[in-house]
This record gives C-alpha cells, structure tokens and sequence, in this order.
C-alpha cells in the first residue's frame, strides 16, 4: 500500500465519480444511482434526497476532473486542490468505525451537505498524493478513444489504461492484431 487505507479508497472514489460523466453518458442522474454510488462506496452522514444535492455532486465530480486535467502543472493543481479545501471548509479529525475499525480521518462533519463532506474527503486526498510527490498518478486514459479518468497505484507507476471501458485489452488486442497483419 502507497498511502493510508482511507486516501486511497477515497482516490479510488474521487477518480470514480468523475468518471460517472466521462464514460457511457451521465451515470449519476437521478437519486438511485447516486445511492448506489455512496453505497458502493461506504459514504454516511447527512443526505437531503433532492436535485439541489445531486447537482451539488456533479459539480463536485467536474471540478475533480479538472485537477486531473491539470495533473501535469503541479502549481495549477495545489491551486485546486486549496481552494476545494477551502471552499468545503475542511476540519479534520480522527474517527473509527465498527466497518472501518482502523483510525482515519474525517475532513467534515456528517451533519455537512454531501458534496462538501465528499470534497473535503477528496481533497485531503488529493492533498496527500501532492505532499508525497505523487500528483503522476492522476491520470487520464491513454486509449484513444475514451476520456475517463485513472488513478495509477501501482508500484512502478505503469498504468495506462483504465478501468470503465476494458481499454487496456482492447488496445493489447488492436496491437496483436497489427503486428499479426505485419506478418503476414
């Protein structure tokens, strides 16, 4: 493991959510899915079941893919990554849960507005993966035809692909198959 167990499952969610618009249409448009989502990722606290809410994600999810689009200009990125610390107004604390029995932090509280515990989590990640000197892992799919976002945990930093569209096996096969056409 690179980082903390909660950074990098909220990495893994931060990258996820942005990819909820980047892949296959608008994946978070109504209420279920995003409860599907939360759930799938172990998300609590307060939740006001309305549009205004759900729209207060999306804009979360876009603004995250703008710090993955920035990743290369580590200036830029600090940048967003402040403000969205700032804007969510980040407090963080130490907790545990009888789920998550290991100590880990919390940014906002539960009774906070969804989108601004969420980007308050994020961030903090975000902030984390700066501070090691690991901004390189946020990547953006290196298959031709497809814009969702990765976050590259390996050990060597050698990811490429995606997870959303099977892009990694398809840009093997394509290779194959051209290689195979050299041939013949």
């Amino acid at each position: 493991m690179i980082f903390s167990h909660d950074t990098e499952l909220t990495l893994r969610a931060a990258c996820a959510l942005v990819n909820t618009n980047r892949v296959d249409g608008m994946q978070l448009a109504d209420q279920a899915a995003l409860d599907d989502y939360l759930r799938g990722w172990g998300w609590t606290g307060r939740r006001d079941h309305d549009d205004a809410e759900l729209d207060e994600v999306h804009r979360l999810a876009a603004r995250l893919g703008k710090i993955w689009t920035v990743a290369g200009n580590e200036e830029e990125a600090v940048g967003q990554v402040n403000a969205l610390l700032s804007d969510t107004r980040a407090a963080p604390w130490l907790t545990r849960h009888p789920e998550m029995p290991e100590w880990h932090l919390h940014l906002a509280s539960i009774h906070d507005p969804l989108a601004q515990r969420m980007g308050a989590e994020m961030a903090m990640a975000l902030a984390d993966l700066i501070r090691a000197g690991e901004l390189r892992r946020l990547k953006i799919c290196a298959a031709p035809d497809c814009t969702a976002v990765l976050i590259d945990l390996s050990r060597n930093r050698s990811r490429m692909f995606c997870d959303t569209g099977n892009c990694g096996n398809r840009q093997h096969v394509a290779a194959y198959r051209e290689r195979r056409a050299k041939e013949d």
